[in-house]
């Protein structure tokens, strides 16, 4: 099927779903599904729900209701604290599914109260034939549809449908919304270390990349990633980098050569 073949059936599968919930956070995919479902749908069938935590950033979350307000659709947030939960902090290679598994979980007694049979979520068809994603166990023992990935609908793509579509995510860079994916598997996650790297990220922020991530290896080591033709801004501002990444605590600051990519704490694993 060529990309409107898709699109169009994309469209009639949620047609029949009549009323949905949508894990929205405001990323590029989610942002286009829950589009397809308020075109589809109308706003009166279709919820956003968006997760709120430590290990998500405000920046995204105001972004999330910025963008389901713009559509008209009702929006609600969920809190969560993933630091209770221990199969999370242990941070072994499955701490994605324990995550997913929870927030999903919640959202399913939301779209239970509101009698609502289907949720669905944007995970895509890239996210599970490059990458190592094991929340996709979540979703399938759940019961949570991904229609973007059983359509084989690859970012390249669904890039490319929000921009005919005028969403102002169609050219927007991936969320750095979970901070937990910052940590070498193994390393526990706690309070005080999610608060660490949220500093140093919110800082690499303020320097206006276009991608940015900082990876905790250890207690004295950070890694820093960008995109490799923006390592000049990191190479512009390093004393001040290395100066505030220092003053909490690390002794060591790194630049990654190879640069930005999805996933590269999972390049450890068999």
């Amino acid at each position: 099927m060529d990309i409107m073949q898709k699109y169009e059936k994309l469209k009639e599968e949620i047609g029949k779903m009549k009323k949905v919930v949508v894990a929205f956070s405001g990323g590029v995919d989610s942002t286009f599904l829950l589009r397809v479902c308020k075109d589809t749908l109308g706003i009166q069938n279709v919820i956003a729900v968006t997760i709120t935590s430590r290990i998500r950033f405000q920046e995204d979350l105001e972004n999330s209701k910025l963008l389901a307000k713009e559509m008209g659709v009702r929006h609600l947030e969920i809190e969560m604290d993933e630091l209770k939960d221990e199969r999370f902090t242990k941070n072994d290679e499955l701490r994605c599914y324990y995550c997913k598994l929870g927030l999903l979980s919640k959202i399913k007694e939301i779209a239970k109260f509101n009698k609502v049979n289907y949720i669905l979520d944007g995970t895509n068809y890239d996210d599970v034939r490059t990458d190592y994603r094991p929340g996709i166990r979540a979703l399938e023992e759940l019961g949570i549809s991904s229609p973007l990935k059983d359509y084989k609908f690859t970012k390249e793509e669904i890039r490319e449908l929000s921009k005919k579509l005028k969403l102002k995510t169609w050219n927007r860079p991936p969320l750095g919304c979970c901070i937990a994916t910052r940590f070498r598997y193994d390393l526990e996650i706690n309070k005080e270390r999610l608060e660490k790297l949220r500093k140093i990220e919110n800082y690499l922020r303020s320097l206006e990349l276009t991608l940015d991530r900082a990876r905790y290896h250890d207690e004295h080591t950070i890694r820093i990633e960008v995109l490799p033709q923006e390592m000049d801004v990191i190479m512009r501002n390093r004393e001040q980098i290395v100066k505030m990444v220092k003053s909490l605590g690390f002794k060591y600051v790194s630049l990654d050569l190879q640069g930005y990519r999805t996933g590269s704490m999972n390049e450890v694993l068999k």
